[in-house]
């Protein structure tokens, strides 16, 4: 169910970069991937959570990845900056996660 929920970021990711470059949806490459990116994210994100994922974990784990790699995308790639600030506030988003995570894993012993 990993291997699905890896996809599924990955997939998202790639659709959310390619947004930045469909200029709104007016150029047609950059909007079809924007397209196949999603469709491929939430289908994956399903697989995942068919296979016994909890729901609240394989979001929070998609959406904490998917943000920390977007900004990392955007300041390697795009130009932006990121100040200490959204750091720290990345760094939050990944701490709630994990103890997502670790009390879910703590509730099943």
């Amino acid at each position: 169910m990993w291997f699905w929920l890896i996809g599924a970021i990955l997939a998202e990711v790639t659709g959310t970069v390619a947004l930045r470059f469909s200029e709104g949806f007016t150029r047609l490459v950059p909007s079809v991937v924007v397209a196949l990116g999603y469709g491929t994210a939430f289908y994956a994100l399903s697989q995942a959570l068919a296979r016994g994922m909890a729901i609240g974990v394989a979001y929070g784990v998609w959406a904490a990845v998917g943000v920390a790699l977007i900004a990392l995308i955007g300041v390697a790639f795009l130009g932006e900056s990121l100040t200490w600030i959204q750091v720290g506030g990345i760094g939050l988003v990944i701490c709630g996660v994990l103890a997502l995570e670790l009390g879910g894993a703590a509730h099943a012993a």
